[in-house]
């Protein structure tokens, strides 16, 4: 029984570089005015605090999400953490046609992340496992490990039986 596992996370630096410039901008007026937060003005303190906590909240949230990937002989499970809470699982029955590819993010698929239509739930890179199922619904997950993803596949494309 050959497995496939892999787990990715958003750490490309442009998001932290982002992060670290809306953090920079929104703390600038609280240097540029720190008497007023010396004096004791309530509500500067209390702005101050609400952008700490903001920010702060969206670091915590960007570093929990996280793409889990894991291919079987039961077929392809994947979690999109924090919208996923359990594996969902494509049986190996419900696929037409499947294999790892490269594909234009943008043109293909809309982007980065986990989107409303189903189509794609990736977190960076070009390639991803392209899922065509029974029902005419495609899907496409991201991976890092591309040439490893393609052996497992291959390994259970037996499994898969086209209509």
């Amino acid at each position: 029984m050959k497995v496939f596992t892999e787990e990715q996370k958003f750490n490309q630096w442009w998001m932290y570089a982002a992060l670290i410039l809306v953090f920079t901008g929104a703390l600038t007026p609280f240097v540029l005015e720190k008497d007023k937060l010396r004096s004791g003005d309530h509500e500067s303190v209390m702005t101050l605090v609400l952008i700490i906590i903001t920010l702060g909240l969206t670091f915590i949230f960007i570093r929990s999400v996280k793409l889990t990937t894991k291919i079987d002989e039961i077929g392809i499970h994947y979690k999109f953490f924090p919208i996923h809470l359990n594996m969902k699982i494509i049986k190996w029955e419900e696929i037409n046609f499947c294999e790892v590819k490269k594909h234009l993010r943008i043109k293909n698929f809309g982007g980065y992340g986990r989107h409303i239509n189903g189509k794609s739930v990736k977190i960076r890179g070009y390639k991803g496992i392209q899922v065509i199922l029974k029902s005419n619904k495609r899907m496409l997950i991201g991976t890092q490990q591309a040439e490893l993803a393609e052996k497992t596949i291959e390994t259970y494309r037996n499994r898969i039986t086209t209509t």
